[in-house]
């Protein structure tokens, strides 16, 4: 007995058989078209998290699973400038505010497009980013190390580090403004498309009504630490579509053992204690990224010389594998990832 796919998984796959998948290659080496993000808009995909009553669909934590898989393997760079936008929607759907009021409505709805720039806030002890109270607001400082979908996303969520050692997450336009610069895009070994920079905070001044979330580090810290340790469901997306370009003999037990490492992984992911099985969820973590880099490997070396080509699908899988080692990376990961690899148990 087969019961309907979500409709989310549904719109997903016609949109990474129908848009992504075809023209990743291009994308990959020429840049990331508007209308490929467009189309995303109007999937109804960027209100996966957001409540129904401010137009999201409130999906299941599986279906938001599944839809990333499916848009990962099709186009990365797509998946990741897009993915960038759900941290934004459930810090609004999670805190009440008058920022919430203004834009989770048209971030749910697809109206917007929201990046995030926060990944710096796990590299305690340091602080790249200061803010200190003004003037019935905020004044940031410092350094965004890495930002993604500059020149395509509406709005960026900002976070900082306050005075009285809170974590603080605020709004605002993502374009040139005083306070506020961009690098040039980077150039990366793999989604240069996802146009990723550094930005600049000098004095960069948002207003209280701007602030989504404000409290204690270590309260923030604890909530984000799940994130860090349980695989992204990016890793089984590209790890898929690595093995769709093998024979049969050969993808065959590399499925298998993919499938059960997914099932694990989704399983803790699933746990009511999320920081429970930390260790287990690290290693999970390290095999899932193993069985990865053994499949878009072996799409290589199937693949033959014509895998060297820029304009090859197993090189580019291959890239964007190695772009998923060190996404969403800590230091807690990475010693997890590198004692693996050291004792040869992953």
């Amino acid at each position: 007995m087969t019961t309907s796919p979500h409709p989310l998984v549904a719109r997903a796959r016609r949109l990474a058989d129908d848009v992504l998948a075809p023209h990743a290659e291009r994308v990959d080496q020429e840049g990331m078209p508007m209308s490929h993000l467009e189309a995303v808009k109007r999937s109804g995909l960027l209100g996966m998290n957001a409540p129904q009553e401010y137009g999201g669909a409130a999906a299941p934590a599986a279906v938001a699973r599944e839809t990333a898989e499916i848009l990962a393997g099709a186009c990365c760079s797509t998946w990741f400038v897009q993915t960038q936008h759900h941290t934004p929607v459930l810090t609004l759907a999670k805190n009440a505010s008058a920022v919430r009021e203004r834009l989770l409505g048209p971030l749910a709805r697809g109206e917007l497009l929201s990046g995030v720039a926060y990944a710096h806030l796990r590299a305690r002890p340091r602080t790249p980013v200061r803010v200190r109270r003004e003037r019935g607001g905020w004044r940031f400082e410092g350094t965004v190390p890495w930002y993604t979908g500059w020149g395509l996303n509406d709005v960026v969520l900002l976070a900082g580090v306050t005075e009285a050692d809170e974590a603080l997450f605020a709004f605002t336009e993502a374009r040139p403004q005083p306070g506020l610069r961009a690098s040039q895009p980077m150039r990366l070994a793999a989604l240069t498309a996802s146009r990723t920079v550094s930005l600049e905070l000098d004095g960069l001044w948002l207003p209280d009504s701007a602030v989504a979330l404000r409290q204690p580090y270590d309260q923030w810290a604890a909530a984000d630490r799940p994130r860090t340790v349980n695989t992204s469901p990016a890793v089984f997306g590209i790890a898929g579509a690595a093995l769709a370009l093998l024979d049969e003999d050969t993808a065959g037990a590399l499925r298998a053992r993919v499938e059960k490492v997914r099932i694990q992984a989704y399983a803790l992911a699933d746990h009511p204690a999320p920081l429970e099985h930390l260790e287990e969820r690290l290693a999970l973590r390290t095999q899932a990224y193993e069985l990865m880099r053994t499949a878009t490997t072996a799409a290589v070396v199937a693949g033959g010389g014509r895998a060297l080509t820029l304009a090859s699908k197993p090189q580019r899988l291959a890239r964007e594998a190695l772009f998923l080692l060190v996404q969403g990376q800590t230091a807690e990961s990475r010693r997890a990832h590198l004692d693996a690899l050291r004792g040869g148990t992953a």
